[in-house]
């Protein structure tokens, strides 16, 4: 197969990327290219082929088929090299539960060849950036999830990154613990480190990301910025009404509705004009629980998919 050539400067670049666990299928000839200095979002529901694809991209998991180049290079032939200019905060907690905060970091140091005194030193800079300059001796068990991610944000960045990946970097977290997360990761967004993340947090994508791809059985079923996706999906606004499951939708004013939904037992009106829908429904339907809100990713994620976001 022949391919197109790669994208100008493309951080990352995959034409045709299948992955094949024995007749299970898990990507399906996905491409995309990801810019310096962006940050690129996957979404997607469990099993939809995410974090498998963030695994190809640094050797973790070899591919079955397609062409993938990182940095310039091939992950399948050069993933060591590939490390040595990538930052990664894998989904599941691997830090040493037998270190200090600052050993977990000096010993990952010395796996990319940092003399001890440069350790120290980059050490001490990362904790201050996510804010745990005041703990560094505490053991694992002393430390909250929030810190806990954080952590694992500060010794992904001990080489300083190329490229930085971090797979549902805020999933179980507080909402305060989140916050310092974005904030941080805003942060290295506009140092000009270039961030791939997967999420199962809209909010994030639309706060952090400039490209989102939205996979789904191992495809991309969509790609765009996260706002315009919105737009040509959902449109600006929604209206919700509490509405019987399985119930019939009411017969609508002669009104711009764009899209009809049911989730759950809520009743959503894509419409540019919620308050002229609600008040000509006001005889008909229960409207004291009504609710007026913008267009959001979930809508989007919900309208291609059929699903939740968490659903498997």
């Amino acid at each position: 197969m022949r391919y197109p050539n790669p994208a100008v400067d493309a951080v990352v670049e995959a034409r045709e990327l299948v992955k094949n666990y024995g007749s299970v299928q898990a990507v399906d000839g996905i491409s995309f290219h990801i810019a310096p200095r962006q940050c690129f979002g996957f979404l997607g529901p469990n099993g939809a082929g995410k974090t498998t694809t963030m695994r190809m991209l640094y050797g973790r998991v070899m591919r079955t088929g397609g062409a993938l180049r990182v940095l310039e290079l091939d992950p399948s032939t050069q993933s060591r090299a590939i490390r040595e200019r990538i930052g990664v905060v894998p989904q599941t907690n691997n830090l040493d539960g037998d270190l200090s905060v600052v050993e977990n970091l000096m010993v990952f140091a010395g796996f990319f060849g940092i003399g001890r005194r440069e350790a120290r030193e980059r050490a001490e800079r990362l904790l201050e950036f996510v804010q745990l300059q005041s703990r560094p001796q505490s053991r694992m068990w002393e430390l909250s999830g929030g810190m806990q991610r954080r952590l694992l944000i500060a010794r992904a960045l001990l080489n300083d990154p190329e490229l930085l990946i971090l797979d549902e970097p805020t999933t179980g977290l507080d909402p305060q613990a989140r916050l310092v997360v974005w904030q941080r990761l805003a942060e290295l967004k506009q140092r000009g480190v270039t961030i791939i993340l997967t999420t199962h947090y809209m909010e994030e994508a639309s706060r952090l990301c400039d490209w989102l791809v939205i996979m789904d059985h191992g495809r991309i079923v969509e790609a765009g910025a996260p706002r315009p996706l919105i737009e040509k999906h959902a449109g600006t606004q929604v209206l919700e009404l509490e509405w019987p499951v399985d119930a019939p939708a009411p017969d609508l004013p002669d009104r711009a509705v764009r899209r009809v939904e049911q989730v759950g037992d809520r009743l959503l009106l894509f419409t540019a004009d919620p308050a002229g829908i609600l008040s000509a429904l006001a005889s008909r339907v229960p409207t004291e629980t009504a609710l007026i809100r913008p267009a959001t990713l979930e809508d989007v994620f919900i309208h291609l998919t059929g699903r939740d976001l968490q659903e498997e």
